[in-house]
């Protein structure tokens, strides 16, 4: 994995080192997407070669980047500057944070490893890891995920998928109880559809040429794109299987089922060891969250108790959007525990 010389970016505490890296494992991806990405990397000026401090990658929702965690407008600061304005005023822990690029043509990766969009659950654990290793000072094997949505469930899933890699993880409003919060789409796809005669080809090169998420477009797209990670087929002109006949919309319960494999709700079943060994385990999710996550939030805190894996869960007032500043209350503690390097009592 190669990269660029790094533009940066001062902050008040801290910089934002901006490496352009290309990776080996995307390359030549069925997707067609870049290999070539930018990544960058907040640094606390405090942490140094004698110094070093936990690592935290930051995992954007669907259709998002890392670079929104930068955002600088007055009216909304991205998590990176408004946790550096924290750690300024000595409130928050110095932690290196690294902020992957996992965009797909299809809007999203889930951050998992597909035949058609490409292995971007290694190439966060593997490539982006061992980059940010050798290109800032980190604490070794200290390392933590956090994200919310799509990026909420990415963690959980690294985390599952390379256990010793990543010691805490927090999913904020991440996908669980997949018939609630993907299935409900379903429709929306097939409807759709429609004007496209049932072809989900036709439909993407339209939104590919002039991208309109209006209407039932939205539920079409992040169908789409969820196959295309949940249940790739290289032989199919989309790259994907989709879990429904789009002129009945019914289910295809063969496709549906490996879509439930990666459903924290089936998975963490899979992976008790791995889950046992974090060091911090969060799960949250609003009361009023509009794509039913908070009930597949509780039926994932039921399931994990049953299984003796220790976590913390939340429930907060407040809806899937608009919650940003729950990456603020979630990073501090989970920071604090890599640093001690070990659970936290209460957790």
């Amino acid at each position: 994995m190669n990269s660029g010389a790094a533009r940066i970016q001062s902050l008040e505490a801290g910089d934002v080192h901006f490496h352009v890296v290309e990776s080996r494992l995307l390359r030549g991806n069925a997707a067609g997407d870049p290999a070539r990405r930018e990544f960058p990397l907040y640094v606390p000026r405090s942490a140094h070669s004698a110094n070093p401090v936990p690592l935290v990658f930051l995992l954007i929702g669907f259709t998002g980047n890392g670079q929104e965690f930068l955002e600088s407008h007055p009216w909304r600061r991205g998590v990176v500057l408004e946790y550096d304005a924290l750690l300024a005023a000595g409130k928050v822990p110095p932690v290196v944070l690294g902020l992957p690029n996992c965009f797909t043509r299809y809007g999203g990766s889930q951050y998992v490893d597909s035949a058609f969009n490409g292995p971007y659950a290694r190439y966060v654990a593997e490539e982006l890891v061992a980059w940010a290793e050798a290109h800032a000072p980190v604490l070794p094997g200290r390392r933590g995920l956090v994200g919310k949505s799509s990026g909420g469930v990415g963690a959980l899933h690294l985390a599952m998928e390379h256990p010793g890699v990543f010691s805490a993880a927090a999913s904020i409003s991440g996908d669980a109880g997949f018939e609630g919060c993907h299935a409900p789409a379903f429709w929306e796809c097939a409807r759709a559809l429609v004007a496209h005669g049932g072809d989900a080809g036709r439909f993407l090169e339209e939104f590919l040429r002039e991208p309109d998420l209006a209407g039932d477009k939205f539920g079409a797209l992040n169908t789409i794109a969820m196959a295309a990670c949940y249940s790739p087929n290289l032989e199919s002109p989309i790259g994907c299987d989709l879990p429904i006949d789009p002129r009945t919309g019914e289910r295809l319960e063969a496709v549906w089922r490996r879509w439930l494999r990666f459903d924290p709700l089936e998975s963490c079943g899979r992976h008790v060891e791995a889950l046992r060994s974090l060091l911090h385990l969060h799960i949250e999710c609003g009361a009023r969250d509009e794509y039913n996550i908070q009930f597949g939030t509780r039926r994932l805190s039921e399931k994990l108790t049953a299984l003796g894996v220790p976590h913390s869960v939340l429930e907060h007032g407040g809806s899937h959007r608009g919650i940003q500043q729950r990456y603020l209350e979630v990073l501090p503690p989970l920071v604090r525990a890599l640093a001690a390097g070990r659970r936290a009592a209460s957790t």
